[in-house]
Formats: structure tokens, sequence, C-alpha cells
């Protein structure tokens, strides 16, 4: 459990807080390329820790991410102008460019220098991998834009989305990096006779439909971890019904990753409630079909259960929790739907008061998640640099392969250079496209 001190540490991201102050040192997702299209396109709102801001691309094609009322009297630039290289206040059209200058004061006397002394707050922005990113903190400790594989990926390969979480980003972060809980609130009856499609053999990258075979045989996995010089990297290890043993691997980078197996993944706060999940691909992202057997295989599984039915499932409905299919296991929960809607019940019905919890083995990764992002919080206010800040640091290589192991294989090797499987697969994901220029 934390104390109360440490929970309002992890809890609290606005601006001077303990928290907020490490998290706006690190580039940090603040909406998608594809919101905001093209030039001079329609503003959107954006809300990133626990700060209202608009978002809008100019007539050159720059990302803009500013405050969302104008300096003058307050009214949201959201229901600006977008027009020639600036977005304009509709109220007395002031124009602000996307550094946050005001670059047009016609409300104003034609002599008066008024509008190159002011400027609305805003934020160096970097386009990669289909998010506009956003640095927050202090303009002199910016650093570099970190690369997590996203650089030398040509425009046409961007695939980015987003997801609005009903919960703290905390909350969120926690279940992301629980290896047991698929054995649970995931399972369902059929997934214990599914067939070997070949992945329970010594050396395999598995298959999605053989991952739930050995989430139904091995319900209590040992968890292990290392640390690194990004956080840490860590493995759920579980017997499998052939006798292997499965890894399912996990991967920490400060402060928002929660995983990177062949893309990226962020968890951003919005604010102390609610949260963002962040999702892209990375020149990387194609090992999944260079993998024997790993990746491929949809969700189209014999006795499948959790299609899409279009039906809304949340805390104020109790999920439409099925307490008949609950009982014979058909699905464990009786939560039906897409099987994230189980993950959304656990998470937001989780604790954010953690002075009431009681911590296992099992949850290794989260106290180390916690403990990494309070120290380095902490270390912060005492003058300490935060780590994983260094953007020459190789980023693109944090892979995070699933794998039945080899007699006597190390799991920390995986998913890393030093993984002959993957090196060889690293050496050849390099496209050589210049990278996207940082405004």
């Amino acid at each position: 459990m934390l104390t109360k001190e440490d929970n309002d540490i992890v809890t609290r991201v606005g601006p001077g807080t303990v928290m907020g102050n490490l998290l706006r040192r690190y580039w940090t997702p603040a909406c998608l390329s594809s919101e905001i299209p093209d030039p001079d396109c329609t503003p959107v709102r954006v809300r990133i820790l626990a700060e209202d801001l608009v978002a809008f691309r100019d007539t050159s094609g720059r990302a803009g991410l500013m405050d969302v009322n104008c300096p003058h009297r307050g009214t949201s630039m959201f229901f600006g102008r977008n027009e020639e290289n600036g977005l304009r206040c509709v109220y007395h059209g002031w124009k602000f460019d996307v550094n946050g200058q005001c670059i047009d004061m016609p409300s104003e006397p034609p002599d008066s220098n008024y509008k190159s002394r002011l400027k609305i707050p805003a934020y160096p922005t970097h386009e990669s991998g289909g998010i506009v990113w956003a640095y927050l903190g202090p303009r002199d400790k910016m650093t570099g834009f970190r690369d997590f594989g996203t650089e030398d990926l040509p425009r046409e390969k961007w695939r980015a989305n987003k997801r609005f979480q009903p919960m703290t980003w905390m909350q969120l972060m926690e279940g992301s990096l629980d290896t047991t809980h698929p054995s649970w609130l995931h399972m369902f009856g059929a997934a214990k006779d599914l067939e070997d499609d070949g992945s329970d053999t010594p050396g395999v990258f598995n298959s999605g439909m053989a991952q739930w075979k050995f989430w139904a045989y091995d319900r209590s996995p040992r968890v292990e971890i290392v640390e690194d010089w990004f956080g840490f990297r860590a493995a759920g290890i579980r017997n499998t019904p052939k006798g292997n043993k499965h890894v399912r691997l996990y991967s920490f980078c400060l402060p928002y990753s929660a995983g990177m197996r062949t893309g990226g993944s962020c968890i951003v706060p919005i604010d102390d409630e609610y949260s963002l999940s962040f999702s892209f691909d990375t020149i990387n992202s194609e090992m999944r079909d260079k993998l024997p057997v790993g990746g491929k295989g949809g969700l189209n599984y014999p006795g499948w259960p959790y299609d899409q039915d279009g039906v809304a499932r949340t805390f104020e409905n109790d999920y439409l929790i099925d307490r008949e299919m609950q009982k014979n296991e058909t699905i464990y929960t009786g939560i039906l739907g897409p099987f994230n809607n189980q993950d959304v019940m656990a998470r937001q019905t989780s604790f954010t008061d953690r002075t009431k919890e009681h911590l296992g083995t099992l949850d290794r990764k989260i106290i180390l998640m916690r403990r990494l992002l309070i120290n380095s919080a902490k270390n912060l206010e005492r003058g300490i640099e935060p780590p994983a800040l260094d953007p020459s640091m190789p980023y693109d290589k944090i892979g995070r392969p699933d794998k039945v192991l080899l007699t006597g294989e190390d799991w920390t090797r995986l998913g890393t250079p030093a993984d002959p499987d993957y090196a060889k697969i690293f050496a050849k994901a390099a496209i050589a496209v210049p990278p996207i220029a940082a405004t």
C-alpha cells in the first residue's frame, strides 16, 4: 500500500504538483495528427495534465498547441478562425501563431506595438508517427524528442489511435502492467479446450490463440523483473500444457509507456480523474508478420464470446453483467461485448485511495512502476534530473515478444538486440526517410 502522501503524488498531475512537474519534463502525446488533418483546418480541444488547450494546424502545416483562452478577455480560442498562419480570436480579432506570439491586433491603433509584447501560452510540438507530441515543461530544460521508432516511419505508414478512459491514469497504468488478470478477468469456458496451433513448442513466438490457452492452463504466473535504463522489463512466466515455459513480456518506459510489444503505447492523464491511451505503430510493427507464428490469428477462436455488439456497458449500468453467464463460466465475469469492457470495469472500480490496498507477489511490476515515478518526482523537487530523458538512447529497441522458452533460454534477452531473432528484424527495420523536424 502507499502512504497518503505518495498516493496524492501519483494521482495529482496538474501544474505545480509534484508528479505534474515530472510529467512535464517529457514529450507528451497531445492529440492525433488526424484530428488536425489539413492546413487551416478546424481547431480541436485538447485537455492533458489538467490543462485546457486548443490544437490547430496553420497554413504552413505546422501543428500548434496553445492555451484555450485568449489572453485579452479569455474567450475560447477553439472558436477562433484558423487562417493565414495563425489562430485568430473572433472576439476582437487578435491573432497568434503556433509559437504563441501575437502577430495581428487589428482592433488596436495601427501605430501600437502592443502585439509584439503579447503572447498566449503555447507549447512546442513534434509530430511523429501520427501523433502530435507536446513539451509542457520549462523551455530551458527541454530535451530532444525520444524516438520510439516513428521518426523513420513514412507518413503513409502512420497508424495511431487514442481512446478515452473513464479512470485515472494510475488505475489504467496499473491494469496495463498486470500479467495475472487475463487468467481470471478475461477467461471464458472454451479457452482451455483450444487446440495447440504449434505454439506450445520451445523457441516459438506464440499466437494469440495459444496465449488464451496458456492463460487458462496456468492461472498463477510467476512474475520476474529486471530494471533497465528506461525503467524496467518484466515477465509473467506460465507453465504450458506440454510442460514448457511461456513468457509474456512487459516493459515500462518512464513516464507514460506501459508496453512496447511491436508498436508503442502511452497512457496520458487528462486530469486527476480521467486519462487517454495512445497507441501507434513503429518501424518494428512489421515484426508481427516476420516472427514464426507470433502475431498471427485474430480473435475468431472457437468459442470466442467477446464479439462487438454495439451495446454500451458502463459503470452506470453495472456493465450489464449477466449473472447466469458468470455462474456457468461461459464468460468468467459475465460481462459481454469487447473483452476490454472487463478491463474498464476492473480498473475503474479499483482503489484510488491506495492506503487501503493489500498487494501480493503478482503486483511486483505495479509496485516498481509506482516507486520509479514517485522517486523521480521527489528527486526532481530536490534538483535531481529525471531519468530516461536522453533522446540518443535506443527507445526504438524496446521490444517485448511473447515466447515459449528454449531450454535454458534467458527471458531477459528477449526483444532486445541481444536476442538473435529480434536482432535480425531490428537490422532490417530501418527505413531511410528523413525525420520530421520539431516545430
